[in-house]
């Protein structure tokens, strides 16, 4: 079942296709009940972003997040995971990160897409760099505690 079942893991620079994914990883599958999706879109923070740049290290990133998938396999009977993650400058409106957890049934899926979404943001080797409308300096954004302890829902109690 789940142990057997290897996600799908990319970082790309180009766009992804959110209905491409779900048919690619759904088709021909009678076992699928649940589908759940989130996408992350880049914003505009109130018109003051242009462009979000996100650096990885090639290699690194892609296993980090392989890592964190496995760990949904393992937590979760899924019939299916994707996870995408773009890198490079992305404008307001664009895709950022997708995750896809599909599942016989609602509850895990969902579970494990919330889970997927919590250590992405606070675990994948990721730098976020921010560029202004009013072309001055963004800088690096900062990891957020708010991010790291919604990750920490997710250890299991000692």
């Amino acid at each position: 079942m789940s142990a057997a079942m290897v996600p799908t893991v990319r970082i790309q620079a180009g766009d992804f296709d959110v209905a491409a994914e779900i048919a690619r990883l759904t088709q021909g599958r009678a076992d699928i009940g649940a589908v759940v999706t989130f996408s992350g879109l880049c914003r505009d923070e109130q018109g003051t972003l242009s462009a979000l740049e996100l650096e990885h290290y090639p290699g690194m990133a892609e296993a980090e997040i392989g890592r964190i998938a496995a760990e949904a396999v393992q937590r979760w009977p899924l019939q299916g995971l994707t996870v995408i993650h773009r890198h490079g400058k992305i404008t307001p409106g664009e895709n950022i990160v997708l995750v896809v957890a599909a599942s016989a049934h609602r509850q895990a899926a969902f579970e494990a897409a919330d889970f997927l979404m919590d250590y992405l943001k606070s675990r994948a080797p990721f730098w976020k760099k921010e560029h202004r409308a009013d072309g001055s300096e963004g800088g690096w954004v900062d990891a957020k505690e708010t991010d790291a302890n919604a990750a920490r829902r997710w250890k299991p109690s000692e």
